[in-house]
């Protein structure tokens, strides 16, 4: 075997193992472990948790990640993008009657849930007992009479984003959590809003990631002036069914006083 051949047989047997491992990265049935700590967050809640699960675009939620957040989670919030173009509605009802076995379910528009009819998709949800927060709040209360509010905006990139309805629908609840596709919401909100924290996805922290660069940044939490902005690298894919260096994850987020 010539030198040339020998070269070509090596870099084929490499190209293959990345695609392998870029599979696998895209199909990871991760729970991540978040803990929050606010000096604000009413402390006769205890501790609030939150199964967070965004970007499942064309994904069927794996059984696996089911039981490991039962029992575990207060409420599962979808991020947005439950779907894309050439999803079938079975498949999104299959995903929301497994994420309901964790919790009651609350779900925000992302930009790529509009491929499908919008309609159709709102009426699912309703039927399927989900709380769709589109510009919306939903208020919790403690046994002491304590509250916070989580708060959802529609799809910021088409304009649908109406915050100032969501934080006039939140009331007078002082600690308050914003749902949005986006991260890039974060700049819209103002000193004084009373959102905490925002919970996004949309980015797919880069999806694959050369050297650590990427398209976007990879997931985390990210301080954005009075606010801190969550993002997750997401469950799903687009394009390709491929990851690199930003690996499919859900979360338990922990809301905590102290």
């Amino acid at each position: 075997m010539g030198i040339f051949m020998m070269v070509t047989m090596v870099m084929l047997i490499a190209a293959v193992a990345l695609a392998f491992y870029m599979l696998r990265e895209a199909f990871a049935d991760r729970v991540m472990t978040e803990t929050f700590v606010f000096p604000d967050f009413p402390s006769s809640f205890g501790d609030v948790t939150i199964f967070f699960i965004t970007d499942i675009h064309r994904r069927k939620v794996s059984a696996s990640i089911i039981e490991h957040a039962k029992g575990l989670a207060d409420i599962v919030l979808i991020g947005g993008d439950l779907a894309e173009k050439g999803v079938h509605f079975s498949r999104v009802e299959e995903n929301i009657k497994k994420l309901k076995e964790i919790a009651p379910v609350y779900f925000v528009w992302g930009n790529n849930d509009y491929e499908l009819d919008p309609h159709e998709m709102d009426a699912l949800l309703l039927s399927l007992g989900v709380k769709i927060l589109d510009n919306t709040a939903v208020k919790f209360e403690s046994a002491a009479g304590d509250a916070f509010a989580l708060l959802g905006v529609d799809d910021l990139t088409a304009g649908r984003c109406q915050l100032e309805y969501a934080l006039e629908d939140a009331g007078n609840v002082p600690f308050r959590i914003l749902a949005c596709h986006n991260p890039g919401i974060s700049s819209s909100i103002e000193e004084g809003s009373g959102i905490r924290l925002i919970l996004s996805g949309h980015t797919h922290g880069g999806q694959i990631r050369i050297f650590n660069y990427g398209p976007y940044e990879k997931g985390g939490l990210k301080e954005a002036g009075p606010v801190s902005c969550f993002v997750s690298n997401g469950y799903g894919t687009t394009l390709i069914p491929l990851r690199l260096g930003a690996k499919a994850e859900t979360h338990l987020i922990t809301l905590k006083h102290g």
